[in-house]
């Protein structure tokens, strides 16, 4: 029994997105019986309550587009009366399974913090140990591949850079996770390019996976998308953090394309949470406080909004995958360190402007009280 690729595909990645979008509806209204609010703080753009359940509707989603998956598999096991080398997500299990595992103790803590609150020091222990977990399941990168240079490490070095690797990735999605439609926009753009480049590479279920994630950020971002209705709160940020990186690492691991490509596409997160990070770092301020100067954040401050802010993330966002895309069909590893590079400057160039800006207004402030 086949389904044709077409079915294939389209069942369990639009019911991802149906499944994500009909809990999140339910979620944002005042009939759900799990009312977790997100209320302003200092670190906030938001000025009243919003719920901050949406994050439990993205990993339903993902979890209804795998069922629908495997059940596709399995019925097209009973018609044939063997496994075919077409099926779904048969060929993915392993490298999943350990996915998975991770996943769902970052998911756990993530939704006991969003209800009660965890202290950083256990919560960054799960990060920890989730990040091992996958790890234990062999997908620590065997060598740093920029196209024409390439590093051959050690096993360690590859274990600890991974490792390290995750946890970033589980937090700074989290840390960007500010701004209506920001965070289910990078989700539905990221995890999309991420399964076309596995597409390209031949892999049908990293893909199937890959744009189930996306479709169920989809569901999610239509009430999400400013004014937002509600947030996807740890649960859903710190999840998708975990979940990208190791797609990343899987990809990487299993020769579909390279960790840089896969670092391209979520750069806009992974830039501006690092150079942030390490501009607090140098200032002495506290990283571990809430704070609003990421430069999402500070675009919305000097007047941008929400949605103005939103739509410029998601222009840097489709032009990042965009350019991946056009590096790895060019098929000549030549250009891997200069468009690398070109996107180095180009960050570069946006973080002066943003200060440009900021000075601009500040002398506005200054004439005007004088």
């Amino acid at each position: 029994m086949s389904f044709g690729p077409g079915l294939s595909f389209l069942a369990p990645v639009f019911a991802a997105l149906f499944s994500s979008a009909v809990l999140t509806a339910y979620l944002t209204s005042g009939r759900a019986r799990l009312r977790i609010l997100d209320h302003p703080n200092e670190r906030s753009l938001h000025h009243t309550p919003v719920p901050r359940t949406g994050g439990l509707a993205i990993l339903a989603g993902l979890a209804v587009g795998m069922i629908v998956a495997l059940a596709m598999d399995v019925l097209a096991l009973g018609a044939s009366g063997e496994w075919e080398t077409e099926m779904l997500i048969r060929g993915a299990f392993p490298e999943l399974l350990w996915l998975v595992g991770g996943a769902l103790l970052v998911a756990m803590v993530s939704f006991v913090d969003d209800r009660k609150g965890v202290g950083v020091v256990p919560r960054f222990a799960v990060h920890v140990a989730a990040a091992f977990v996958l790890l234990a399941g062999g997908l620590a990168p065997r060598a740093l591949d920029l196209g024409v240079w390439v590093w051959a490490w050690p096993m360690s070095l590859g274990v600890l850079f991974s490792g390290l690797f995750m946890v970033w990735m589980t937090n700074l999605y989290n840390f960007m996770d500010g701004m209506d439609g920001f965070a289910g926009g990078m989700g539905l753009i990221g995890f999309g390019f991420l399964g076309l480049f596995g597409l390209l590479a031949g892999e049908s279920g990293y893909a199937l996976v890959c744009w189930s994630t996306a479709l169920a950020c989809l569901g999610f971002l239509v009430f999400n998308y400013p004014p937002a209705r509600i947030f996807m709160g740890d649960t859903g940020a710190s999840s998708l953090g975990f979940w990208a990186g190791a797609l990343i690492l899987w990809a990487d691991g299993r020769g579909m394309f390279p960790f840089w490509a896969g670092v391209l596409v979520f750069s806009p997160f992974i830039v501006d949470a690092t150079v942030t990070l390490l501009r607090r770092l140098l200032a002495g301020e506290k990283v571990w406080q809430a704070h609003r100067s990421h430069y999402y954040q500070r675009l919305v401050q000097l007047g941008w909004g929400h949605r103005k802010t939103v739509l410029a993330e998601y222009a840097v966002m489709l032009a990042a995958g965009l350019s991946g895309l056009f590096l790895l069909q060019l098929g000549n590893t030549v250009w891997v360190l200069p468009g690398l590079t070109c996107w180095t400057l180009i960050y570069l160039v946006l973080a002066m402007l943003v200060g440009r800006m900021e000075r601009r207004l500040s002398s506005k402030n200054r004439a005007g009280i004088v």
